[in-house]
């Protein structure tokens, strides 16, 4: 039995440590633009607007129903032979776009209940003073629901930073991408995805540690 390489793996730590910025950049703005998106149809899904309600939903089934992976080859390999502007469009904007669909159809749903989630009284209460229902929502239901949110978003975030994985399927040099090459190199399989793997592995407990004080806080919030 052949023991790890430790001299390579060590040797390969700077190397996808270079790759760190552009993981992070995909998914911090998948999760913003995926958020402001999810925020919109969760929107749309309370009030309950005609026809646009039945257009959100079907979206949301789609997204939530059919493999993230599917999805990226769909933008970056199968819209491009319908619509020819598409030609132009890179891996990199491929995967934030999938990443963006995917995770905002999720999220809304979240959202949505968060919203639902407040008790009705305030919603009547509202009403009872003249408030229109976009004033409502802006000033007493969504601060309340991105409270019950927020831990929730989080764990979105998270599995955004996972799922960035798979955009070497589309030619991005990204953390894994760069493990890829590396491993087909070296023929050091083991070595080389261990360490991509404790990349992302402590990545995540930063953010879980983030999450956890998020979710005192946001109790302390909530007793007070």
């Amino acid at each position: 039995m052949q023991g790890l390489n430790i001299a390579y793996m060590l040797d390969l730590i700077p190397v996808i440590a270079g790759y760190v910025p552009l993981t992070m950049f995909m998914a911090v703005v998948s999760m913003i633009a995926a958020l402001v998106l999810a925020a919109i149809l969760a929107i749309i899904r309370v009030m309950r607007i005609p026809v646009v309600d039945w257009i959100v939903a079907v979206f949301i089934s789609f997204f939530r129903g059919t493999p993230l992976l599917v999805q990226l080859f769909l933008f970056y390999f199968g819209l491009p032979q319908i619509f020819s502007f598409l030609v132009e469009i890179d891996g990199v904007t491929a995967a934030i776009l999938g990443l963006t669909l995917h995770f905002s159809a999720y999220m809304a749903e979240s959202i949505r209940g968060a919203i639902l989630g407040v008790d009705r009284s305030q919603w009547e209460a509202a009403e009872s003073i003249g408030m229109t229902q976009i004033q409502l929502l802006r000033r007493i239901i969504l601060p309340q629901a991105a409270r019950t949110v927020a831990p929730t978003l989080m764990n979105y975030f998270i599995d955004i930073i996972k799922s960035t994985s798979l955009a070497f399927t589309l030619g991005v040099t990204e953390m894994m991408g760069a493990a890829q090459k590396e491993a087909a190199g070296s023929f050091l399989y083991v070595e080389t995805f261990l360490v991509v793997a404790i990349f992302y592995w402590v990545i995540v407990e930063v953010l879980s540690v983030g999450q956890r004080w998020m979710e005192r806080h946001l109790g302390k919030a909530v007793v007070r």
